[in-house]
């Protein structure tokens, strides 16, 4: 290639990246705007707005209107339909506040912390890593350790987002962000509102395992609140301080049980693993989820089965499948229970969003409160053929250990217990050293009680791992909105409607009168009746000329529109004009067969070109 040549292709190749720099540019502009448009349908039409609007409003917690309540609704027995129902897992409602020591035993009292970085000006306090991420090329700030976040915020001098004011040189410090609340009067527990709603299913599994029977694997869902207070929330309903879970724990014996990879293994997915973002080049993986199995890109074939379940799943009520991936955390943001976790990730504004999380828990929650609780947190495995095996045991001699220890003889005898169990060579000298509150005492071994036994086993106790997809339900109602959010033009007028899946739409049809009209108006209650009869969600409207009810329900995301006219009246076989939101195409149908074709319409098992 000649020099002009290369000249040539460099520009080119210059012009197109700043072409597609300026689309995406453009495109997120778009994005932004529609946000914009959404936020405000929201409120105006009932989806959602900030609680508290007559106290001038509070951050971080948002009412759901009639609309969103009702949207919100579906979305939850949609999930409850695929993830408890399909699978054949079990569901319970636990408590939204549980005690202290719940929270000590699960890691929360000390890990469950962000980055707060204060305006030395206004005394506003902000997510220090939200800061980075706004005003910087690092897109996963809470993947740094908090001096590197400093020096970067020192590096791009970056400001205060409320007053402007400088931050460099401000201390970046650990915020816990559990509410914390106390339990009955006076000297009461103290307690805490749940982060998640995982606790509320782990601390109840000595229970929940009889319930299954002891059989392993076995899933338990729950679907409720759960509270963060968040230092900077925003985004309207995104991220908030009071929101809904929808998380499954599933129980496995890691040695033995496999899912059924078979199932999902066709299931095409878009997969931003670890090891792409940290390369240069790095980029997104098209594959399937047997492929990315086989490959290792995932490495636990569980979180890869559930990832194969919910991919169709969001594509079914409403997430545009072209905005959406699965990304693996990076070491740095993995939250302290997980050994590995994968985020359903959907694009907004131009920025991805969590909307699930899909993490390998391994045994560190059962084995926690295990060891906090008084409770046995195991499953017993039965053994093909019972086993001979050789038991390290101790039989202490309290007469010893009784005036040596006092009150903490019973703790020396845990200690002995647990050496035994560990480290039976220790018992080969003449004495051992145990560590009691900080003091190292020497035990002779003639009063442990020492001994190595066979024993013949039918089984064994194992502490079940844990596979946990956890879905938050307000981030994915937003998701699901702001996909469906359009705009078009109909008879020469501006229409925004909202193309939502008829499985979550609020209102499933609209019934109209085409005028204020006593039989008109006698024949559409009729239909509203037999409609709700067959289960369907239905509103009636007789306010305003015909093109702004249709206009109305569009923008509310209606499906279908029924209109009772003057021919309904007039001819021989009562029929209306139904219509289709997305297309507004329209036909004539049966009043007779109405029910019974909507409620196959709304179960999907006849689509609307086919009447």
């Amino acid at each position: 290639m000649s020099e002009q040549q290369q000249n040539t292709a460099s520009t080119d190749a210059e012009t197109a990246a700043t072409a597609e720099t300026d689309a995406e540019i453009e495109a997120a502009a778009a994005d932004e705007q529609t946000s914009e448009k959404l936020v405000e349908l929201a409120k105006r039409r009932g989806y959602f707005f900030q609680s508290s609007g007559a106290y001038g409003g509070v951050g971080g917690f948002y009412t759901f209107g009639p609309q969103g309540a009702a949207l919100k609704g579906n979305v939850e027995d949609a999930w409850r339909d695929r993830f408890a129902v399909a699978e054949g897992n079990m569901e319970i409602d636990a408590p939204t506040i549980m005690p202290e020591p719940v929270f000590e035993a699960s890691g929360h009292l000390d890990g469950f912390d962000d980055m707060l970085v204060e305006c030395p000006e206004c005394s506003e306090s902000h997510r220090a890593d939200h800061v980075v991420e706004d005003n910087t090329e690092y897109e996963d700030a809470e993947s740094l350790p908090i001096p590197e976040v400093e020096e970067v915020i020192a590096e791009y001098e970056l400001v205060c987002p409320s007053c402007g004011a400088g931050l460099a040189g401000q201390a970046v410090e650990t915020f816990n962000l559990m509410f914390a609340t106390n339990i009955g009067p006076g000297d009461s527990q103290p307690g805490y509102l749940r982060p998640e709603t995982a606790q509320g299913i782990f601390v109840e599994f000595p229970r929940l395992k009889e319930y299954a029977r002891n059989q392993l694997p076995f899933g338990v869902t729950q679907i409720g609140r759960a509270y963060r207070n968040e230092i900077s929330p925003r985004r309207s309903i995104i991220r908030t301080r009071e929101f809904t879970q929808a998380e499954l724990e599933y129980f496995v014996d890691p040695e033995e049980d496999e899912p059924d990879l078979e199932a999902v293994a066709d299931v095409e997915v878009t997969l931003y693993p670890a090891s792409e973002q940290n390369a240069d080049d790095g980029a997104e993986i098209e594959t399937t989820i047997g492929e990315a199995v086989d490959k290792g890109i995932i490495g636990d074939e569980w979180v890869a089965y559930f990832l194969g379940v919910a991919k169709p799943w969001y594509d079914a009520v409403g997430v545009d499948m072209d905005r959406f991936r699965f990304r693996q955390h990076l070491s740095g943001e993995r939250a302290h229970y997980a050994a590995d976790c994968w985020d359903a990730e959907s694009e907004i504004d131009g920025n991805w969003i969590e909307m699930a999380g899909f993490a390998y828990r391994s045994d560190y929650d059962l084995s926690k409160h295990a060891e906090y609780s008084e409770d046995r947190f195991t499953v017993f495995r039965q053994y093909d053929e019972p086993k001979t095996v050789e038991r390290a045991t101790v039989d202490p001699d309290m007469s010893y250990l009784g005036p040596e220890f006092g009150g903490d003889a019973q703790a020396v005898v845990s200690e002995l217990e647990s050496l035994a169990g560990r480290d039976r060579d220790a018992f080969e000298s003449d004495s051992i050293e145990i560590e009691l509150e900080g003091e190292h005492h020497e035990i002779p071994v003639e009063k442990t009680g020492f001994a190595v036994e066979e024993q013949t086993e039918a089984g064994e106790h194992i502490v079940p791992h844990v596979v946990e997809p956890s879905f938050g339900v307000d981030r994915l109602v937003y998701t699901v909105l702001h996909h469906a959010y359009a705009e078009d033009e109909v008879d020469g007028e501006e229409r925004t409607y909202l193309a939502l899946d008829p499985e979550v739409a609020p209102t499933f049809v609209g019934v109209f009168p085409l005028q204020n009209d006593d039989e008109l108006e006698a024949t559409a209650d009729e239909i509203v009746a037999n409609l709700r009869d067959v289960g369907l969600s239905v509103t009636y409207d007789d306010s305003g000329n015909i093109g702004r009810r249709y206009r109305r329900q569009d923008e509310v995301g209606t499906p279908f529109c029924v209109t009772v006219d003057y021919e309904t009246l007039e001819n021989e076989e009562t029929t209306v004009t139904v219509r289709e939101r997305d297309t507004t195409d329209q036909t004539r149908l049966p009043v007779s067969e109405l029910p019974e074709i909507m409620a196959d319409l709304r179960a999907g098992e006849l689509e609307f070109d086919e009447l």
